[in-house]
């Protein structure tokens, strides 16, 4: 504010300046309510910000933060001593005179940061808060001095720079980096919140009133300025302020209690981050965690972290370019500034019961915050930008290392935002279904089998079909009354079933069902939702070339059992090919096929997005009466063509056959080394042929058979 304010309305003007102050509240104010807000849901502990991150996204995300955070934290330090080196240059030619010795601000902030550090590690928290309060008065003094006083010399009334600045200016992002620090002191106090007496009321109170109050103050400094110099001086003198006041001497005091203050802020604020930090075992080595959590005394005074801190400040006060530093500390703040943001939209996402902060921001406020936040990392310095988040993600895998036998997860925060999403989709779906498109259809399929872990085949086909287009639900079937003993069976199952899809990155949602008979746990899968909050459209069957009747026959039942439902059917036959290299797959056609050729064709589609499949060949044969041949060749060329469909046209072949012979004898020729054949079948077909239907052409591989009950278009 005294130091910088002065060049960035010289180089942007009055207009420029004020954009600043806005893009910078446009971060801090959406950080202020979201951190007024987490903090009214819970009881803050020490650690402030980290404490706040760490407990809603988990210790690892937690700490990754919490790390920046500290150290912007300790670099910030620097940063207020080096400016407050600054508040000396008036009196330079005296140091000089004295000395002999050119002056550099490092005189005063090298020796002033270890005095500052020795007086808070021997007298506490509390002589920083005291000092405080005496420094607050001085602020007020010197601003009320500034804006009593005159513009300078030379200056006259109507020589007002309000739309521009200097001609030759610093790029604006530049500008606005090298200011931003000046809109981050509104969170010190939320670092000292182990130290207040209700952080509930506290935290929201002083972090909205400093926000709104430097809002206020630094609009009127900028006017001000504007009216009282030209960009050339504002942008050449950075003790202008000085100049401007009704009595100068007291901007230099005011730098130094201003830079002081915030510096006191500053080393008492990182060490209690660092203690946290500490405390949660971040760092990889235990002896390093307990010895920065350890405190003294009853208020529990980081003093090992305080050591620490003052360790890295003093490294940076020896650099002495406030400039440099303040683009770091903005970089830094920025992650955290975002990440609070997104937590406070993602619990309004989430809606979480456990959520009921007595402060409420709003979800549209905090995105927005998030946005900005990470849009002006980009905007100040692409490279910083990209440098600080591979420093993040190279501390998190870190942590996460260290960290091996804890979890580590996003927290429940994540479980109950995809909770809100998922609910908010089936919602839609469900509405949205009567007017859905034929030519939208996509498979969502249902699976009641209670040979699960006995055979691979089918769960693996079942997670093909899953794969990219189609929706699916396995029920694992166990057979009984319900009981504690069924029940715990059941939930046994389903852990097993979630570990199963999980290690092979499948994507189907696994249940069981606990009923008397196959027959009525079909039946209560059918009337249940699917997945998407939407009745399910396809049953899947299976069974092996090795099971007694009794199984294809409970097959053959299910089908005929479901045809009232309206749902498409689908079984498959696997045997010891299991699918074989995944290379080939056989569509079979007959007269019998007009509603199952586009479901059939789409299945195949469905297959090939798999990566197992996806250098597979489809081919298309079709047996029709010799009569018919001409006109089922054109509709299967139109339909492959206006659908898109990968099948080449050499790979589809018709045949003109009347004789039941000779089309086993060309299905057993063709098909016999197909990885996958898949044949349509119909409700009165099945019924006319019983369980031969499905038993039929044993010399092939594995089978689907598809029976389509609706209408399918494929446009």
């Amino acid at each position: 504010m005294f130091l910088r304010f002065g060049y960035a309305v010289g180089h942007m003007g009055l207009l420029g300046a004020f954009l600043i102050i806005v893009l910078g509240h446009m971060v801090t104010i959406p950080t202020a309510l979201a951190i007024a807000e987490i903090a009214t849901n819970r009881q803050v502990e020490g650690g402030g910000e980290y404490y706040i991150i760490s407990r809603s996204f988990g210790t690892t995300i937690g700490g990754t933060i919490g790390l920046s955070l500290y150290l912007s934290q300790a670099i910030s330090m620097a940063f207020y001593m080096i400016a407050f080196a600054e508040a000396f240059r008036p009196v330079a030619p005296v140091i000089e005179s004295y000395t002999g010795i050119p002056f550099d601000p490092r005189i005063v902030s090298l020796p002033g940061s270890v005095i500052l550090v020795l007086a808070v590690i021997f007298r506490g928290a509390g002589i920083g808060v005291k000092t405080l309060w005496f420094v607050a008065a001085i602020l007020a003094v010197s601003l009320i001095s500034f804006f009593a006083g005159s513009p300078i010399q030379g200056m006259e009334p109507s020589e007002t720079y309000v739309l521009k600045g200097l001609q030759v200016h610093d790029p604006f992002i530049l500008v606005f980096a090298i200011c931003f620090p000046a809109f981050t002191g509104m969170t010190a106090g939320v670092g000292l919140s182990g130290d207040l007496a209700n952080p509930r009321k506290s935290i929201p109170l002083g972090v909205l009133s400093a926000t709104l109050t430097g809002l206020v103050v630094y609009i009127f400094i900028v006017i001000k300025l504007s009216h009282s110099a030209s960009p050339s001086v504002l942008a050449e003198d950075q003790l202008i302020m000085a100049r401007i006041a009704l009595w100068g001497p007291i901007i230099p005091i005011g730098l130094g209690c201003a830079t002081l203050s915030s510096a006191i802020g500053s080393i008492l604020v990182a060490p209690r981050t660092m203690q946290a930090l500490g405390k949660d075992r971040i760092f990889p080595l235990q002896r390093v965690n307990k010895f920065l959590s350890q405190g003294k005394g009853e208020a529990n005074e980081p003093r090992n972290a305080t050591i620490v801190t003052a360790v890295i400040a003093l490294a940076v006060v020896a650099v002495g370019n406030v400039d440099f530093v303040a683009r770091i500390i903005s970089m830094f703040f920025m992650l955290t500034y975002g990440s609070l943001c997104t937590i406070s939209f993602l619990e309004h996402f989430a809606a979480r019961i456990n959520y009921r902060p007595s402060f409420r921001s709003r979800w549209y406020i905090s995105l927005f915050g998030a946005v900005m936040c990470l849009f002006m990392m980009f905007q100040m310095d692409p490279l910083y930008a990209i440098a600080a988040l591979v420093a993040v993600v190279i501390l998190y895998r870190g942590i996460q290392k260290s960290r091996e036998g804890y979890s580590y997860n996003l927290g429940e925060i994540f479980y109950g935002a995809m909770t809100q999403a998922t609910r908010f989709s089936q919602v839609q779906l469900q509405k949205s279904r009567s007017g859905k498109r034929l030519s939208n259809w996509r498979p969502s399929i249902v699976m009641v089998n209670n040979r699960t872990f006995d055979r691979s085949a089918p769960l693996l086909f079942f997670s093909w079909l899953c794969y990219r287009y189609g929706f699916g639900m396995y029920v694992h079937y166990i057979q009984g009354e319900f009981d504690i003993k069924t029940l715990t069976e059941s939930r046994k199952s389903l852990s097993e079933l979630i570990k199963y899809v999980q290690d092979r990155q499948s994507h189907i949602f696994m249940d069981t069902v606990i009923s008397p008979s196959l027959r009525s746990a079909i039946l209560q899968s059918v009337q249940v939702p699917g997945i998407l909050g939407v009745e399910n459209n396809t049953n899947l069957f299976e069974f092996s070339v090795h099971d007694k009747k009794e199984v294809i026959n409970d097959i053959h039942e299910s089908c005929i059992l479901t045809e009232v439902t309206g749902m498409n059917n689908l079984v498959l036959r696997h045997g010891d090919h299991f699918f074989g290299k995944r290379g080939s797959i056989h569509i079979w056609l007959t007269w019998h096929d007009h509603l199952n050729i586009n479901f059939m064709v789409l299945i195949a589609y469905i297959l090939l997005a798999h990566p197992e499949w996806h250098h597979a060949e489809i081919s298309m044969f079709a047996a029709f009466p010799a009569e018919q041949a001409d006109e089922q060749t054109r509709k299967l060329n139109e339909i492959i063509s206006a659908g898109r469909i990968p099948i080449s046209q050499k790979n589809v072949q018709i045949t003109p056959t009347d004789e039941r012979g000779n089309y086993d004898h060309l299905v057993e020729m063709r098909s016999s080394k197909a990885d996958l054949v898949i044949f349509g079948f119909t409700d009165e077909r099945l019924k006319e042929k019983g369980l031969e239907l499905f038993l039929h052409h044993r010399e092939l591989n594995d089978v689907l058979f598809v029976s389509a009950q609706q209408r399918i278009l494929i446009e």
